[in-house]
């Protein structure tokens, strides 16, 4: 449907991989007004190649490779210094939470806020395994045909990443962890 140009049924993918995309530009481009231009690209690019998606590989991989893509072209265009999830700053600009939201849904944003900065903490490296794992919903074959590794070494840097991310959370957010598991 999307394929032969159904801009509604596109419409509902750009809603649904919106912040994925987001999330993505923003740990490549600090500036929130560039990585909202830069995004929006990446979807106007994705439309245009649309005939180029053979379905081969889930349309969230497709769309994280021309993410990354538009991220270099622009930061290279730029001449901007790439900024790493060792910057605290990053996703804090990408989760901030709406005043109106019910109780359970500010816990549940207060939850995933906080995993998101220990992610922040974490190298880009295993940021980025764990992004494309829990995020982007990759399989294991998916990330690594994106990073072009073999699946096993995907499977054990993502393994090594979970255990960093436990250390960080367990380190910066003790009180937080022990609530989460009682």
């Amino acid at each position: 449907m999307v394929k032969n140009g159904n801009q509604q049924a596109y419409s509902q993918l750009v809603t649904r991989y919106q912040n994925y995309v987001f999330t993505i530009v923003l740990r490549y481009i600090n500036s929130r007004e560039d990585a909202e231009e830069v995004a929006q690209d990446v979807f106007i690019k994705a439309y245009k190649s649309l005939a180029d998606f053979r379905g081969e590989s889930k349309f969230s991989t497709w769309i994280y490779t021309i993410t990354t893509t538009s991220c270099l072209t622009f930061l290279r265009k730029k001449k901007l210094e790439v900024h790493s999830l060792d910057n605290e700053k990053v996703m804090a600009h990408a989760e901030q939470v709406d005043s109106g939201m019910r109780a359970n849904q500010v816990e549940q944003k207060s939850k995933l806020a906080m995993v998101n900065q220990a992610i922040t903490l974490l190298s880009p490296d295993d940021a980025q395994v764990i992004t494309l794992f829990y995020r982007g919903e990759q399989s294991l074959d998916e990330i690594a045909t994106i990073l072009g590794q073999e699946t096993n070494t995907v499977k054990v840097r993502l393994h090594r990443a979970r255990q960093r991310l436990r250390d960080k959370m367990e380190k910066f957010f003790p009180q937080e962890v022990r609530d989460l598991t009682t």
